[in-house]
């Protein structure tokens, strides 16, 4: 029988309520407004790690030394690698699934105003929660448990786009023929932002999400009353 590695060995101890993860709370009806986030240094360090070096090229040893702490404190807080990948990660999609909510409800009925502000709400978040978001091309390193849940989680967004379109394809407000095929692009140029974007470049966080609702409308074919429909 193999024997047991000190890492198996440690307890998930992912949020030890002594330790704070420093996710933002729940913005409520202010989905727009990102205060700076001030990750626990811990999970700060892991960031650093992976976004320097990937999942893989990261150590926990390293991590350790960022915080400036031995690896047993370090394990003490977090059990494994895989736990500080997944806490990240968990935790950004917690953020942007919570704000997409609120920019759905404060949409209203029409399913053209709930694209747009679910394409708003996502664009936003990729550029300023540019570091967690990019670190999503790690899913692939996920646990097949923790992979799991994590997509679920991920679906949910989807599914609201979705959801929408479906609605406004009904309704006559959305002439796409591929209204799945549409949905999942959206998707992925809005995440694509993550690679791209800049603070310091021409365009500010809203101009990009403005943009970004003006190619979403466009790509469902958005009609009203027989004319083509543009943004302010």
């Amino acid at each position: 029988m193999a024997r047991q590695t000190s890492r198996a060995k440690q307890p998930n101890r992912m949020r030890r309520e002594e330790t704070p993860l420093g996710f933002e709370p729940d913005p409520g009806a202010d989905w727009r407004h990102f205060e700076e986030l001030s990750l626990s240094p811990f999970l700060e360090a892991a960031l650093e790690e992976f976004g320097a070096h990937g999942y893989h090229g990261g150590s926990v040893r390293a991590i350790a030394n960022r915080v400036g702490v031995t690896l047993p404190t370090l394990y003490y807080h977090h059990g494994s690698k895989q736990d500080l990948l997944v806490t990240l990660l968990m935790g950004s999609m917690h953020d942007i699934l919570v704000r997409c909510q609120h920019a759905l409800d404060e949409a209203g009925e029409r399913p053209e105003d709930q694209v747009a502000n679910i394409v708003e709400c996502f664009t936003l978040y990729m550029t300023h929660r540019r570091r967690l978001a990019f670190l999503d091309a790690e899913v692939r390193n996920l646990e097949p448990e923790n992979r799991e849940r994590y997509l679920s989680h991920r679906d949910e967004l989807a599914v609201m786009l979705r959801r929408a379109a479906l609605d406004g394809i009904e309704e006559g407000v959305f002439t796409t023929p591929y209204p799945v095929e549409t949905v999942r692009a959206i998707l992925s140029m809005c995440q694509a932002v993550a690679v791209w974007y800049r603070p310091e470049g021409p365009l500010s966080e809203a101009e990009v999400a403005r943009r970004y609702i003006q190619i979403a409308l466009d790509s469902m074919a958005f009609r009203r009353h027989g004319k083509k429909v543009t943004t302010p």
